[in-house]
């Protein structure tokens, strides 16, 4: 099984209306995008520094899978949105053995 965790910093303006917007968009993936076999999304309460405000946890059954996610005309369009109203995001994907 693969993971794929990003985490986004969000711009200031409109920050609430947009994380809950964009935590909306990626959780309808998952009934849209066949190869993606979990999400979960979650807006941080953690006022650190370091903290990111949104994160998204997914899981794949291999990379096959997750490239074609990555590709997926619904997920470009959640992406475009995510780009619109981040300042940043950090990324890993790694294999679970099971």
């Amino acid at each position: 099984m693969v993971v794929h965790i990003v985490m986004f910093k969000f711009k200031d303006e409109n920050k609430a209306l947009n994380m809950a917007e964009v935590q909306s968009q990626l959780e309808k993936l998952e009934k849209t995008i066949e190869v993606l076999k979990s999400i979960e999304v979650g807006i941080n309460f953690n006022e650190s520094q370091r903290a990111f405000d949104l994160s998204l946890y997914s899981t794949f059954e291999n990379e096959a899978d997750l490239k074609e996610y990555v590709i997926h005309e619904e997920h470009l369009k959640v992406v475009s949105l995510i780009k619109d109203v981040t300042v940043e995001s950090k990324v890993v994907d790694y294999i679970i053995n099971e």
